[in-house]
């Protein structure tokens, strides 16, 4: 946003990821210098690796394009990652002359494989959320919070083309204290007014947009997942999804892989990376919702990210590297036929007027599912309510039930015939007609209704606000894909539920990561 940058410090780096050896560059403005930097990395503890003083910062603006070309900062600091720095996030922080910080993020990767279990962060998720300097894939985010422009406006304001060479806004990347789940932890009570968000007191006093929430790494889902994983003794090692896009054989080495929480935006080379892996005999853990929805491309080696969300088919030619839906029949690969599931089929849960007094649970079908073994479960349990263990964004898949009772997956736009469906709960992709005032504005209804139900008519746009929630495995070439479907597995993680636990565990055992 326009603010940024000119009352307090802030940086980008030349490259998210490295390794041990090479050299990262910040790139930084500060209104009062000379400043420090910290790097820390951060898991169940922080641990500080450098520190740098009296460093020489300029006062820079940021320009009025920045969210499109970058801001165009001189290199204030470099250093190099060390020998000793263990695979993980790091924490970058620049802090002034008057004690105001700014912070980036850094990926350390390891030289080879040290751990069973590859955590790609979501890094295109963050960027295209990224509105700093004014705004993102969503929205025009400094018009919106400004009072410039309406909802709708400031969607209509949304941009295709996001520069990687600026900063992260500070509620994006590293909010403190106290940030509010995007769900509500309770369901909705008789006439009452729908909300969105655990805490609405919260996000007025710290002037969080509506897009704060959804990606970033520090007290969000997937350091949630590693404060359980270094807690249960559990080794990680680290990668971003650039680095499936630019390192194929990145995957080489590890028999499980994790994605955590949401992640929204996969490119081409990432999926085909991820293909290669579960093809060869790995195991895919997604423990994520809205999963490998959009569709993006990286230019200008990795400096630019082409997100052009539902203008994909209008603003650039029609073809394999247009972006857009990865369902769009136009590249004949549903994201189903990796990830087993879709947001087409699922959507929100306790969320605005979307299944507002919804269980926050799973109720579970498949009992003797593998993944089950030894959870005390049985059919028609329900298991992470209180948590809520589904909420916010949530994937699912058409079904049918069989002369046994059970859910069997219906094999439309890419979901796998050989689908086990453990668990089911109802979401919605938008709310729908109601006397209140709109919180989920229903994103291109007939586009979508076309592709998940083969019609844009009125009927099949109301069929898209009937969706579920779908816990599920597949097998696919010689490996195995197992799906929570939903973004807050790592919270009931966190909060020591005992069947996600155990489900998790044995998830990771059968795919070799314990």
């Amino acid at each position: 946003m326009a603010a940024f940058g000119s009352e307090t410090p802030a940086l980008y780096s030349d490259r998210l990821s490295a390794r041990p050896g090479e050299r990262v560059a910040l790139h930084a403005s500060a209104p009062r210098g000379p400043c420090g930097i910290e790097v820390a990395r951060v898991g169940a503890d922080r641990e500080v690796v450098l520190t740098l003083e009296g460093v020489h910062v300029g006062d820079h603006s940021t320009p009025a394009d920045a969210d499109r070309n970058g801001c165009g900062w001189p290199e204030a600091a470099a250093f190099e990652v060390g020998a000793d720095w263990r695979s993980g996030y790091y924490d970058v922080v620049l802090t002034d002359a008057e004690g105001r910080i700014g912070r980036h993020m850094l990926c350390v990767k390891p030289v080879k494989p040290t751990a069973r279990i590859a955590l790609v962060l979501t890094t295109n998720t963050l960027h295209a959320y990224n509105y700093w300097g004014g705004a993102s894939a969503y929205c025009d985010v400094d018009a919106l919070m400004t009072g410039r422009a309406s909802l709708a406006e400031a969607m209509a304001g949304a941009i295709g083309v996001l520069s990687a060479e600026r900063p992260f806004p500070p509620l994006l990347l590293a909010p403190p204290e106290g940030m509010p789940r995007l769900v509500n932890l309770s369901p909705r009570g008789f006439g009452q007014r729908p909300w969105a968000g655990a805490d609405t007191a919260w996000s007025k006093a710290h002037r969080q947009t509506p897009y704060d929430g959804s990606a970033g790494f520090l007290r969000k889902w997937e350091q949630a997942f590693v404060r359980w994983a270094e807690g249960e003794g559990i080794g990680l090692d680290y990668l971003t999804d650039y680095d499936l896009e630019t390192e194929p054989g990145a995957l080489d080495g590890y028999p499980c892989v994790a994605l955590v929480g949401h992640s929204e935006y996969w490119s081409a080379g990432q999926r085909d990376t991820l293909e290669r892996f579960v093809d060869n005999g790995g195991g895919l853990a997604i423990l994520s919702g809205n999963t490998a929805f959009w569709k993006v491309r990286w230019e200008a080696e990795g400096r630019r990210l082409i997100c052009r969300k539902w203008k994909g088919m209008e603003d650039e030619p029609e073809g394999p590297d247009a972006t857009h839906l990865w369902s769009h029949p136009v590249f004949a690969r549903p994201e189903a036929q990796i990830t087993g599931l879709s947001f087409l089929y699922g959507g929100y849960h306790r969320l605005g007027l979307c299944v507002a007094r919804g269980a926050g649970g799973y109720t579970v079908y498949r009992s003797d599912h593998w993944a089950l073994e030894d959870c005390d479960l049985y059919y028609g349990d329900v298991i992470g309510g209180e948590v809520p263990l589904v909420g916010y964004e949530n994937d699912g898949c058409l079904f049918d039930f069989g002369d046994d009772g059970l859910p069997r997956a219906v094999p439309r736009l890419g979901v796998p015939e050989g689908l086990e469906i453990i668990a089911v709960t109802p979401a919605a992709f938008a709310e729908a007609p109601s006397p209140y005032r709109p919180l989920i504005p229903p994103e291109q209804l007939p586009v979508v209704a076309k592709i998940a139900h083969g019609s844009a008519s009125e009927a099949a746009q109301a069929r898209m606000l009937r969706g579920h929630a779908v816990m599920a495995s597949f097998r696919r070439g010689k490996g195995e894909v197992f799906n929570t479907g939903t973004t807050e597995w790592a919270h009931a993680l966190a909060a020591g539920d005992p069947f996600v636990t155990r489900i998790t565990r044995n998830v990771l055992k059968r795919f070799g990561g314990l």
